[in-house]
């Protein structure tokens, strides 16, 4: 069940320029939506979705993509099946043409059938979900994607936060490497950050350079019981908005 935090959005949606809205929806929805979202969808996507060999997966993915074009094309006053997609260098994707008051920049996660989806204007953005799951290899992942100081964190956390603050980071760095558009090219320990559940998030340095990581901010998302996610954007200026 998403968040009552989430909301229904208003008739006449408006994104300004000072808020970044995120909205959270299941992907298992009944046949005669997918059948909707399907139409909306280029040629590539309907291509990509066949790919899939389980029928729920192909369906989730032509729902995630659908509905992304969806909320888009209410931002942007336009048709959904209209929208142009183009990639960055590291294949972030974005609109390729322009509509309206200012360029839409946006992000989406899904896990376990959630999807969430962050939208600003002029600014990067980046956002994450994970379900919150035992990982019987959690210790040695830490080693693996957390830096030196994060590791250290990590270590000294009783064993019943030690799960929330791993997934709480993970969503986090990967809400980092997204805003950035740098995907995996980048280590995800070059980003250093909060872990203390108990302590606000907040980017400490990226590559060891703290002045760098100022420019950028993090928030916590609470979208449903059992996942853990964070939206990661430019500067600090923005207030947040939840939709459903």
């Amino acid at each position: 069940m998403v968040s009552l935090l989430f909301d229904s959005p208003p008739l006449d949606l408006q994104l300004a320029n000072d808020e970044i809205h995120i909205w959270c929806t299941s992907l298992d929805h009944p046949g005669s939506l997918v059948d909707k979202l399907v139409c909306t969808l280029s040629i590539d996507e309907r291509a990509r979705a066949g790919r899939y060999y389980f029928d729920k997966d192909r369906k989730r993915f032509i729902i995630r993509h659908g509905i992304l074009r969806m909320i888009l094309g209410r931002y942007l006053r336009a048709e959904p099946s209209e929208l142009k997609f183009c990639y960055g260098r590291n294949g972030k994707p974005m609109l390729a043409d322009t509509f309206g008051n200012g360029p839409v920049s946006f992000s989406m996660s899904s896990s376990e059938g959630l999807a969430l989806y962050a939208f600003t204007r002029n600014r990067e953005i980046g956002v994450d979900v994970e379900c919150v799951r035992d990982i019987p290899e959690m210790d040695r992942l830490v080693e693996l994607i957390f830096s030196a100081m994060e590791v250290h964190v990590y270590r000294a956390l009783p064993k019943h936060l030690k799960r929330e603050a791993f997934f709480a980071c993970w969503t986090r760095k990967e809400a980092c490497l997204k805003v950035t558009g740098e995907g995996l090219s980048r280590s995800l320990d070059k980003f250093e950050l909060t872990v203390d559940p108990g302590e606000p998030p907040s980017l400490l340095g990226i590559d060891g350079d703290q002045k760098s990581a100022c420019q950028w901010s993090l928030h916590d998302l609470k979208p449903a019981l059992g996942f853990a996610a964070a939206v990661a954007a430019e500067d600090r200026s923005w207030r947040l908005r939840y939709w459903r």
